[in-house]
Formats: structure tokens, sequence, C-alpha cells
């Protein structure tokens, strides 16, 4: 019976966002106003879902109805089997079997059929097929095609898709990169052809990381047309949108912009949630709780003259496309401070491993717990390993911390707000500004690393906390461009269904939130909305 249920439920979502979605369409194509002559703006997401509507496809298609309902023409670039294969299609079943496009291609006339859509197939250059076949793993990460980089706009999808930094030459591997780099081709001269014809004003895309979509960005910009990139922001249902980089959140603060009273106190209500583990990113929820540091840990963390948290990132995560810049790539950065853990034998180091590391579903190939396992960190007297599913609270963990070390993971802007002196290896969304201990070069790295460790007390700039707390406020409550009047939550994690809400929302001044986002497409403004108090 629960089986049957769950199907009839499963059924019950699908024919609501079917029959929602399609009326919607009709409203905005019936309703739009178009102005002529006037460039169109094209929105393409084809990295984001599969089927049913997650958090990005959802921004992308509100963020082009109320586009339409502004006045302009909208193009919607959509994919028909136009990859050989695609990123999300290598994670279902096996990644050597052809993409599930029938219902893909399905759910994209859904999303599109409030304007027309130009549809892309797949191509194959035979030449570039050829060249492909004779060239080795590190050729193919290099490959300039055309005058095209296809190596490094794929090598990112690749990385995310086989869960690992460095890839292995094996079958799979070469399989998947070069039908990237064959479908990447193939995008690259459908964009092309799109342009001419199409001559938008301005492109939207998905993260702009994942290579089908990054290959529309290179090529875009590359013809001298402006690209807008969209990401999952903190908040609930909350997106991140920009001219830049979404992936690395790019933000301008200005330098008179301090906290009030009242926001302090709204940012405060915020980090309370947080440092009990009460929040979700992208709509999956990583703590079901946080436990306090246990008796046993004390008592052993009190035979050494302090307690070093070391915390890591998930590898193949898209931040680290952007990370590297002290350190060839984290287990680089982990390599050397193990070397300086075994030097420094009064010193307690735990290695925290990444709760995302072992997600079902999406786990890493290349994981810290392996390195730790090869490393034998368990066998170390002043080395520990905190596995991704322990729930011991990494913030008391912090609290209790003579200094925190990260890669790049949020959880170091966490640490300076809790006044921990942070030494962070890699470019995070948060180094942008001076919150934490950041070195210009490895040997700068190494010799503060060495700072810390003999220091009794470490003098931490007073500005570090301070900008750490406007950075956060900032993430939060003005570029987290909030959408929860038109989703709610599916059963499913990261995922969304549509609210029964009224077309007149999608006209100018019918909502703030797409208010803001059309400003931003069409006018170029800064994608900036004041969201405390709502």
């Amino acid at each position: 019976m629960g089986k049957l249920m769950t199907l009839i439920g499963r059924g019950y979502r699908k024919l609501r966002l079917f029959s929602r979605t399609s009326f919607k369409n009709r409203q905005v194509a019936f309703h739009a106003q178009i102005v002529p002559d006037k460039a169109p703006v094209v929105f393409f997401n084809a990295s984001a879902r599969l089927e049913a509507l997650n958090l990005n496809a959802a921004f992308q298609l509100l963020s082009s109805w109320g586009v339409q309902m502004s006045g302009r023409r909208v193009v919607y670039f959509g994919c028909r089997s136009g990859m050989s294969q695609c990123v999300l299609g290598a994670g279902i079943g096996n990644p050597q079997d052809a993409p599930p496009c029938q219902g893909c291609i399905t759910h994209t006339r859904l999303f599109t059929g409030s304007a027309e859509t130009f549809w892309f197939g797949f191509k194959e250059d035979p030449q570039l097929k050829e060249q492909l076949a004779d060239s080795s793993i590190s050729e193919l990460k290099d490959l300039v095609y055309q005058g095209r980089p296809l190596g490094e706009l794929v090598l990112p999808s690749l990385r995310w898709i086989l869960r690992r930094y460095h890839l292995k030459d094996e079958p799979l591997t070469r399989y998947l990169f070069t039908a990237y780099l064959l479908s990447a081709h193939s995008i690259a001269e459908e964009t092309n052809r799109m342009l001419a014809k199409v001559a938008p004003e301005v492109i939207v895309v998905f993260n702009g990381l994942q290579f089908p979509e990054a290959v529309v960005r290179w090529v875009a910009r590359a013809a001298g047309i402006r690209v807008i990139t969209h990401e999952v922001n903190l908040r609930p249902f909350s997106a991140f949108f920009t001219a830049g980089e979404a992936t690395i959140y790019p933000m301008n603060i200005s330098e008179d912009f301090q906290l009030s009273p009242a926001q302090n106190r709204v940012l405060d209500d915020y980090l309370a949630r947080r440092f009990r583990g009460d929040f979700k990113m992208a709509g999956i929820k990583f703590w079901s709780g946080m436990d306090q540091l246990p008796n046993e840990f004390l008592d052993r963390a009190a035979g050494f003259e302090g307690i070093v948290p070391v915390f890591t990132n998930v590898i193949f995560d898209t931040s680290q496309a952007h990370a590297n810049t002290i350190f060839t790539d984290m287990f680089d950065w982990l390599d050397q401070v193990y070397t300086t853990a075994l030097e420094h034998p009064e010193i307690l180091f735990v290695f925290r491993a990444h709760p995302d590391e072992m997600r079902p579903g999406k786990s890493s190939q290349e994981s810290v717990m392996d390195w730790a396992d090869r490393r034998r960190i368990s066998c170390q007297g002043n080395l520990i390993i905190v596995g991704p599913e322990e729930t011991l609270s990494s913030y008391e963990l912090i609290l209790h911390s003579k200094f925190t070390m990260v890669y790049n993971s949020s959880i170091g802007l966490e640490a300076s707000l809790l006044g921990s002196a942070v030494l962070c290896a890699g470019k995070a969304r948060y180094t942008q500004y001076p919150t934490v201990f950041y070195p210009d070069s490895r040997e700068e790295y190494l010799d503060t690393l060495e700072r810390f460790l003999a220091k009794d007390e470490i003098q931490i700039p007073g500005e570090f906390q301070t900008n750490a707390r406007r950075f956060l406020y900032y993430q939060l409550y003005r570029t987290s461009i909030p959408f929860d009047e038109f989703l709610v939550e599916h059963p499913s994690p990261g995922y969304v269904q549509l609210k029964d809400f009224e077309w007149e929302k999608l006209l100018p001044g019918g909502s703030r939130t797409i208010d803001c986002v059309v400003r931003g497409i069409l006018g170029g403004e800064e994608f900036i909305l004041e969201t405390e108090g709502l």
C-alpha cells in the first residue's frame, strides 16, 4: 500500500507540474506585450535538470516569464539530443548508455512553452573525433580546437560527474572526455548559428561552469554579448544572479556599508540556527542534528597544547575550479598539513571530512576518508579523522581550537565570525574581502602556519570579524534573491513545485523579486534586493 501511495503521489505531482506550467505558459504568451525592434533575451539551461523542476530550472523559468511580461522577446536555446553524452545523463545508470533524451526534451518543451525555442542537435566533427582518438588525457585537458579552449571548458564537468579531481586514464574517463569534447564543439557551432539568427542582447545561463553552459557563455562573450549566470544562494528558495561567474559569488560591497543594530540582530538569529545545524543548501539538509564534543575527545585533547581543526571540501565540487591558487589542489594541501602535523606532536590536528562527501548517489570517488586511510591518520597519536556521517559539532570544535584551517570551505567564514583565527589555503567566496588569513604564496602560507603553531595567542585583525559579518549579511539579505512567493518544496530534495500564483505577479511592479531580476537582465543593474524583515 505504501508503494502504491508513493506512485500515486508522484503521478499527482507530475500532473500538477504539467498542468500548472502549461497554464502559466499560455497566460504569459497571451498577456505579454512584446515591444518590436528590441533585441531578444536568450535563456539556456541543459545541466540543471533532466526532468521535473529543480531550483535553478525554476529560477530561469520564472525569470524568463518576467522578461516576457516586461515586453521583451524571449528565445529559449533548447537541447534536442544535442550531445552524444550530457552531464546529467551520465550520472544515472551506466554512464556509457545514451542519455535519456526523450523525457528531457518533453520537459524542455513544457518549460519553454511560453515563447519560441531555437533547438539544436548534435553534429559530430570527424576531424576532431580522429584527433581525440590519438590524444592522452593530459592532451585532452589542454585541447584547443578552432580557437576554443574545449579541454578547459569541459574539465569541471568531467570531474563533477566522475566525482574526482585527479582523472584516471581508463576507458570510462576516455569515453566521457571524448563525448563531452565532441558535444562541446557541436554546441559551440550551434551557438554561433543561433547568435547569427537571433542576435540577442543578453544570454542567461545556469551557473556557466558545466560544459554546455560554459561553451555557450564562452562563445557569446567572444561575440561581445553580455552573459548572466545564476546559482542557488544561501537562503531557502533564493538565487544568485551575476554578470560574472556565479560559482564564485562575486559581490560589490560598498566601503561605507555597515550593519545597523537591527541588521546585527537579524544576522545573529540566522547564525544561531546555523550553528545548531538547522539549515539547507540547494534544498539539501546536511545535518539531522549536531552533537557536543564527547568527554572522550575532551580528555584526549587535554593532553595537547592546542587543537587545530582542518576542514576539507568535496574535491569535485564546482568551487574547486577556482580554489587552487596556492596549492595544486586540496589533496596537495592536505599532504602538506599532514607533514607539518607530524612535526608538531604537541598539537592535536582534527581532520574533518565534508558532510556531502558520502551523499547517497553523489559520493566522492576520491575522498578525504580514503586519503586518511592511505596516510594511516588513525595510527598517529596527534591526528584524528572525523567522518562525513559523524554529527560532532564543528562549531564547538572551532571554539576549542588554537586556530582553524580550511581549504576554501564556507566554515572558514563562520569560524571567523566565531572569533577564531582562520588560515585559508584556497580561493573562497569570502576571500574577496579581508575576512581570514589568506597568504599570497605557498612559502608565505607555510611560514604563517609555523608562526601560528608556535604562538600562544594569535592577533586577529579587527576587520576580519567585521568584514565577515558584512559579507555574510550581504550575501544573505542583499544578493539572495528570494523566489519563495512562487515556489514550494518538493518531496525530493533539491526539487521544487510551482505555487498557484496569479499571472499579474509577473508584470512590472507585481513582484520585487521579478522586478530585480528583470532590471538586472535588461538594464545591467546589480542583482541586489534588500530582503531582511521580509
